[in-house]
């Protein structure tokens, strides 16, 4: 654990014991939270704690104290105590959100930027449960902080994204967050770049933490939307227990509804990936960083796949064929912006598009470009 000298006389005693506490080095009092994952205070005093937390956070004036700080206290030690952690962080930046205090979100979006994607997912779902499940109408408040912490933003938003891979109907992403989402990158597109702009950058990325950007994340969400909730209503009608008029309609009319977000989020995708080479070569990574993997590309046509048969391509023609247009223009964008780096050689070989599927005239231009074609708008690839 980082040690934080010259600093510590400005910490609360509360902070001190909780970061020894959270290390394994009880203090002369006793544990403030049992390493065992339940707290040994009550719940005025956890309030308490957090309040103190957040007012050091927001009053520090240096950004690095804060850094190491909020580091030593949540970064993931693989011991017991990460459940306390957790919990305990959940609980602070949901506060956070709250009180809008931006310094505990800007710790919080880098805490994200540096931690496994398996700790950032679980603080994900702490604030989905908080803010779009435990009180209606309570989305609006974590909707205010698009202006306030950006940078958060980008690293909710990339960490929602994979938590909600629509993989099962529990992981399609609820209503209210779909649209808290899309409303913020429709106003600002570039706010899914924040974090990429804003960092130093190797070709070679870590393997375990989030990426980047949410890209292929939300590439993801678009291109399965169709045949997920196709699922899900099928789901519906299997059970046994069919659906009253008024609930059909209801259900009906939601899902209508994020089908159209998801169409505009679409858009605003396909907009970022046409703004990403000239970012690309002003970091000089253009043609040697991929912010679409092709690596995440090839699961994601498999799943499309998958969903496919499951569904009947007789009963869900639409949805297939909304579902690839989508996952063919992403890929073009992506491939001519220098996203995804892959050849349509890469593609024909790792068979992403099934046979009899090539008809798709979208996939065929993806796939069947002609070579003088590719060379003007794919320059740094060779077909």
């Amino acid at each position: 654990m980082v040690s934080i000298p010259g600093t510590a006389k400005n910490v609360p005693e509360s902070i001190k014991t909780l970061t020894r506490d959270l290390r394994g080095v009880s203090g002369s009092q006793g544990p403030l939270v049992g390493n065992g994952g339940s707290p040994r205070l009550n719940s005025l005093q956890e309030l308490q704690l957090l309040e103190i937390m957040c007012n050091y956070f927001q009053e520090q004036t240096k950004d690095s104290v804060r850094q190491i700080i909020f580091s030593s206290l949540f970064s993931p030690q693989g011991n017991k105590a990460d459940d306390s952690r957790m919990a305990l962080l959940g609980k602070l930046v949901s506060m956070a959100v709250a009180v809008c205090r931006v310094p505990v979100l800007e710790c919080a979006a880098f805490w994200l930027q540096r931690t496994p994607a398996v700790y950032c997912v679980r603080l994900a779902r702490a604030l989905v449960d908080d803010y779009c499940n435990l009180v209606p109408g309570s989305i609006q408040t974590l909707k205010q902080i698009f202006t306030a912490s950006p940078r958060f933003c980008c690293q909710f938003i990339t960490s929602v994204t994979a938590l909600y891979d629509l993989s099962s109907d529990d992981l399609i992403p609820p209503s209210d967050l779909l649209e808290l989402i899309v409303s913020w990158i429709f106003e600002d597109p570039r706010l899914i770049l924040i974090t990429f702009l804003n960092t130093p950058i190797a070709a070679n990325l870590p393997i375990g933490f989030l990426e980047l950007t949410p890209l292929t994340g939300l590439i993801r969400w678009c291109v399965k939307a169709p045949l997920a909730y196709k699922r899900k209503k099928k789901a519906s009608l299997t059970n046994g227990h069919p659906p009253s008029k008024i609930a059909k309609d209801s259900t009906s009319g939601e899902d209508r509804d994020c089908h159209q977000l998801y169409s505009k989020l679409h858009l605003s995708v396909l907009q970022v990936l046409m703004m990403l080479q000239g970012h690309l070569t002003e970091k000089n990574l253009y043609g040697r960083l991929g912010l679409v993997p092709f690596d995440h590309v090839v699961p994601l046509v498999e799943e499309i796949n998958r969903l496919s048969d499951e569904l009947n391509p007789l009963n869900a023609s639409k949805e297939i064929e909304l579902a690839l247009d989508r996952l063919a223009q992403a890929l073009q964008v992506a491939m001519a912006s220098g996203a995804l780096l892959c050849t349509r050689v890469a593609i024909k070989k790792a068979r992403l598009v099934r046979p009899g599927r090539e008809h798709n005239p979208i996939v065929a231009a993806v796939t069947r470009c002609p070579p003088g074609l590719a060379n003007l708008f794919f320059p740094h690839f060779s077909p």
